[in-house]
């Protein structure tokens, strides 16, 4: 890899952060609830081996992850905790690789569970799977109506352990709780109906990062984290909750200063067109990187400590900002895109506010040309 020192643009990941938070999660959970962490999606872009050698060792239960292939990358990389999959699989082939590697599935219907007994008896090989209800999101699941139904169909099959039943809140970020109080009500009606058909359920989990700061009555047997783990809030009200911090930073290189006179375009477009000469500088990130195009004379970046406004168009490759304020700037100087110097911050909630979008989605865009430096890892 290309010295830092020699790097246009990067991604810092805070380990002490990412630490900080898996223990503040913990101590903010009821009694006995144990704590899975979400790292599908490389992580939210913040590595996903990485991220999760550094949560296990601070303490958590099991990790998530959405596809098959995150877990067999996880796995590869020699982590060794309990993988949820939380997405659906639906073929023999995938099955088979589920058992190579040690995983756990999620079951969302009886066709899926039927995929799985045939190919696992094929195997003599027993596995543990979660069992998903649709209480309210309308994405994957059975309806919860059918829980004592489903439930009784997969246990009729000894190639299936039955290790959880849970299902995913739609509208916990929401000051209004009627949606999520609602599905919280329909996870109780299964759990009831499951416990007077003299079904045993060995865990149950329903809370997401919103679901978990918000109400602890929707912590149960565990609770699923995701953005919170990576010191996000996802909404402005939960923030009085934990003291989560942020793990990752953007930095970038200038890689060229100019003045240019007054009346000049700036970009792709000449959106910005300057009222006086200005100082302006060329940094070396744009959009193929995961900056948002839509943040186009929207943003701001932290030079010297000090806020500079972005202008013009973002680049592929490049976006421009104004320095008239910096006589002492120099080329190769560091620009902090995401995150702190002293006392000013730029939150990924910052920019997801600036162009109508969350915060999940700007975390995940950040592409892999952009080298994560692992800092402080344990």
């Amino acid at each position: 890899m290309i010295p830092l020192q020699q790097q246009r643009a990067w991604v810092n990941i805070n380990h002490h952060n990412l630490t900080h938070n898996v223990k503040v999660l913990k101590q903010w959970l009821n009694s006995g609830t144990k704590l899975m962490t979400v790292i599908k999606a490389d992580a939210y872009g913040h590595g996903a081996v990485k991220v999760a050698q550094t949560v296990i060792k601070a303490g958590v239960d099991a990790v998530a992850i959405a596809t098959l292939l995150e877990g067999i990358e996880l796995r590869q990389a020699g982590i060794e905790a309990p993988i949820l999959i939380l997405g659906a699989i639906n073929t023999a082939d995938e099955v088979k690789e589920i058992v190579k590697h040690n995983l756990e599935a999620t079951l969302c219907s009886p066709h899926q569970a039927q995929v799985f007994a045939d190919t696992l008896q094929s195997l003599n090989y027993v596995l543990p799977v979660h069992l998903k209800l649709d209480t309210g999101m309308s994405r994957l699941g059975t309806h919860w109506h059918n829980a004592v139904d489903f439930v009784k169909y997969v246990q009729q099959f000894p190639q299936l352990q039955l290790k959880s039943v849970y299902s995913h809140l739609a509208t916990a970020d929401e000051e209004d709780t009627t949606v999520m109080k609602l599905q919280q009500s329909r996870f109780e009606e299964a759990i009831f109906a499951l416990k007077s058909a003299n079904i045993s359920i060995p865990c149950l989990h329903l809370a997401n990062s919103a679901g978990t700061l918000c109400d602890r009555s929707l912590h149960y047997d565990l609770v699923r984290v995701g953005l919170a783990l990576y010191g996000l809030y996802p909404a402005p009200h939960l923030r009085h909750t934990v003291p989560l911090k942020p793990v990752l930073e953007v930095k970038a290189r200038i890689t060229q200063i100019k003045t240019i006179p007054a009346h000049t375009g700036v970009s792709y477009g000449h959106t910005f067109r300057c009222d006086r000469p200005l100082k302006i500088a060329v940094v070396g990130i744009g959009y193929a990187d995961g900056i948002p195009r839509l943040l186009s004379n929207k943003m701001n970046v932290i030079v010297q400590g000090k806020l500079a406004p972005q202008i013009g168009n973002i680049t592929m490759d490049q976006l421009m900002i104004d320095v008239t304020a910096f006589p002492d700037l120099e080329v190769g100087e560091i620009v902090t895109l995401l995150g702190e110097e002293g006392e000013i911050a730029i939150s990924a909630d910052d920019w997801a506010n600036a162009i109508g979008t969350i915060s999940w989605e700007i975390l995940c865009s950040f592409k892999h040309r952009l080298p994560r430096i692992n800092l402080y890892e344990a």
